[in-house]
């Protein structure tokens, strides 16, 4: 089984990945990016403890619509009850996440798992690793985080 993950977490990434390509032929070059050359800026969402989630771009850009997304989450990382005013998916690329509706029971999501997460549903996110997780996600529209915490 240890060999199989490897090919199950690069067959979930290129399946998002691929996504955006289903969308229509681009008059983008084709790329290939080392894990190396990702630039991980800051999000400004924070849980108030563990630190912040940074973000590299994949593809689109995830404040202005279509995107895929590396998010950087620290360990122990818990987020607010909050929503997405969009759809999502999420790969889980390392560590171990959750990510749940408010309240629910967690579901320890380890490398190669994925969740989808409808837009306009209370959840909250988690990594539950003692190493930071890192999570691909793929939307169709610019990224939002609209927290119970900021009413």
């Amino acid at each position: 089984m240890t060999t199989r993950l490897p090919l199950l977490v690069t067959a979930a990434v290129l399946t998002a990945l691929s996504f955006a390509a289903v969308a229509g032929p681009s008059a983008k070059p084709s790329v290939s990016t080392p894990v190396t050359e990702l630039r991980y800026g800051p999000t400004g969402v924070s849980d108030g403890v563990h630190g912040e989630l940074n973000a590299a771009p994949a593809y689109g850009d995830l404040a202005h619509g279509a995107h895929g997304t590396f998010i950087k989450m620290p360990a122990g990382f818990v987020s607010h009850v909050h929503i997405h005013t969009g759809d999502y998916w999420g790969v889980v690329i390392s560590g171990v996440a959750v990510n749940g509706l408010s309240g629910s029971t967690d579901v320890p999501l380890p490398v190669g798992s994925y969740w989808f997460q409808k837009g306009g549903e209370r959840h909250v996110t988690k990594c539950i690793s003692p190493n930071e997780c890192i999570l691909f996600i793929s939307q169709a529209e610019k990224f939002d985080y609209l927290s119970d915490a900021s009413k």
